[in-house]
Formats: C-alpha cells, sequence, structure tokens
C-alpha cells in the first residue's frame, strides 16, 4: 500500500465578516460533491473552480472554532490525494504546467484573504481518510494540532503519540484520525483527533485536576506526564485548537 498524501489547507477572511467563511464552505462543498460523479482518473483544469477530480477529494471542511486559539474568522480543509503521489498529487501539479490563464480565474476571488496550505505524509498506524469516510466516520469536534519538532524528529514524534498519547486519550473519547509529516520540511508534524464536546471538556478538567486545579473530578496525570515527553521531540510552538465540521462535508457527523 502506498503512502497516503494529503493537503491542508487554512483559509482567512478579512475584514471580519461572517458571511464570507459561510459563503466559501457552501460553494466548496457544493462542487466537490458535483466531483464525486466523475471517473476515477478524470480530471480538468477549468475558469472558476481550478481542477476538477474526484481524486483530490475534499475530506474535510471545518470552521475553526475562534475560541480555542485559531484567527477569526477561519476555515481549515483536509483533502485526500487519491492513488497518492502518482493520483491526486500529480494531478494538482499539473495544473501548473505551462501557467495557462484559467489558472488564475476564480468563483471566490476576492473572497478569501489569504490561504496556507500544508502538503502532508501520513504515517502508519492510523485509519487512511479513505476508510474513514467509508464507515462513515464523523465527529462533532476535531483537535487539529500543529507541532514544530527538532529537525528530522517528526516521524519519531508521531510515533510516540500512536503509542503513548493515542491510547489515554482513546479513554477519554477522543479518536486519533490523521498523523502527518509535514511534506518539503523536516520541522513539522500535525495530528488530527476526533472527539465530542463532553469528552473535550472532560480532558481539560482531568488535566487541571493533575496540575492541583481541579478538586471536583478525577484527575489524569497522564495528561501532564505527556506534555514533559513531548519536549523529548519539540523544538518550537506546539497548539492544539478546534474545529467544527461544516454540515454536510464527509468527516461530519451523519
Amino acid at each position: 500500500m502506498r503512502r497516503g498524501i494529503h493537503l491542508l489547507e487554512e483559509v482567512e477572511f478579512h475584514p471580519m465578516n461572517s458571511r464570507r467563511p459561510l459563503e466559501y464552505l457552501r460553494w466548496l462543498t457544493a462542487y466537490k460533491k458535483q466531483d464525486d460523479e466523475l471517473a476515477e482518473g478524470d480530471h480538468e483544469l477549468t475558469a472558476g473552480t481550478s481542477i476538477r477530480s474526484r481524486d483530490i477529494d475534499l475530506v474535510g471542511a471545518f470552521y475553526a472554532v475562534g475560541i480555542t486559539g485559531h484567527p477569526q474568522f477561519k476555515v481549515v480543509t483536509l483533502w485526500d490525494c487519491h492513488g497518492g503521489w502518482d493520483g491526486g498529487w500529480r494531478q494538482m501539479m499539473e495544473i501548473y504546467d505551462n501557467v495557462k490563464e484559467n489558472l488564475f480565474l476564480s468563483d471566490i476571488d476576492d473572497l478569501r484573504f489569504t490561504a496556507f496550505s500544508r502538503p502532508l505524509g501520513a504515517v502508519s498506524g492510523v485509519p487512511a481518510l479513505a476508510h474513514l469516510v467509508a464507515e462513515p466516520y464523523g465527529a462533532p469536534f476535531y483537535v487539529f494540532e500543529s507541532a514544530r519538532v527538532r529537525p528530522g524528529a517528526a516521524l519519531d514524534y508521531l510515533a510516540a503519540v500512536r503509542e503513548e498519547r493515542a491510547p489515554v486519550l482513546a479513554e477519554h473519547g477522543h479518536r486519533l484520525v490523521g498523523a502527518y509529516e509535514v511534506l518539503f520540511t523536516d520541522n513539522e508534524a500535525v495530528t488530527l483527533w476526533g472527539t465530542d464536546l463532553d469528552s473535550h471538556l472532560e480532558v481539560q478538567r482531568a488535566r487541571d485536576a493533575a496540575l492541583g486545579l481541579d478538586d471536583e473530578t478525577v484527575p489524569d496525570h497522564r495528561l501532564v506526564s505527556w506534555r514533559e515527553r513531548a519536549r523529548d521531540f519539540l523544538e518550537g510552538p506546539w497548539r492544539e485548537t478546534l474545529l467544527a465540521p461544516f454540515p454536510g462535508s464527509k468527516l461530519a457527523p451523519r
């Protein structure tokens, strides 16, 4: 089985206008649903909606929960390149060959303020995105982690997450649905966890109790120990934030 190749994009909207992320999410999910009807391997660069392809699969479309540390307003999208490097990734790269004029035309011109993309390489031990969609799996919330690791330590960090952190969080209602090395760099890793509101609150209170800051719930000292363990791999900022899946997107609750 070849490695899963994905793309994660963070899109911001300024000035602050709450209708813009809604308009973007509606537009994006609608046109990608149409792409699901295309035959495997068929793809075309069009004006307005860029590349049309089922192999560049919009698996996750999320509204970022601003109070957890995101800029407001923000959308995060997660794409699965079916067929890996030689599939959806090749199709995305082909649109830059010869820099055609329709590459610069979009139905959402002037809607987004900025967008930042991370190419991701999946690691073993976590479900493929296509398998999650086929289950079908959906959660009310997702925890999105971006971690800056020591150069070359991304795979070691993700192995520790799978072996040491994932079993603990599973006891608190969190499922590891993605663990990724950020490609074309050697110092960043991304993880994605499915959860619900009660489980999110449970983890926060169990950690507070372990720190001696909440005497009304059961502490879980493993949550504090993990942060110490993670420092064996980290070199810079680490952050977890929450995402809410847009209704109708593939990782939203059915």
